[in-house]
């Protein structure tokens, strides 16, 4: 499981986990309950590709979101797998 703390949003972090570039698990922790558990579950059996391109550049306060940071964390998982 990795762990992704968000800036700038009511969530204070992201646990995910990804396989074959496909997220297996998504829990975020804080912010608005039901919203983030809906996104949670979505993005579950999803290319990290495609949830990045869903999901960057969605802005709720601060210059970003929930979810633009949970496409923030996939891409800096990303970069941290590439081979």
């Amino acid at each position: 499981m990795n762990t992704y703390k968000t800036c700038g949003t009511c969530s204070r972090s992201i646990d995910f986990d990804v396989q074959d570039g496909v997220v297996t698990a998504c829990h975020f922790n804080g912010g608005c309950t039901g919203n983030l558990q809906g996104i949670g579950s979505l993005v579950v059996g999803m290319k990290v590709e495609d949830v990045i391109r869903h999901l960057k550049g969605i802005q709720c306060r601060n210059g970003t979101s929930c979810p633009d940071q949970l496409a923030r964390a996939l891409e800096q998982y990303q970069q941290a797998h590439v081979r």
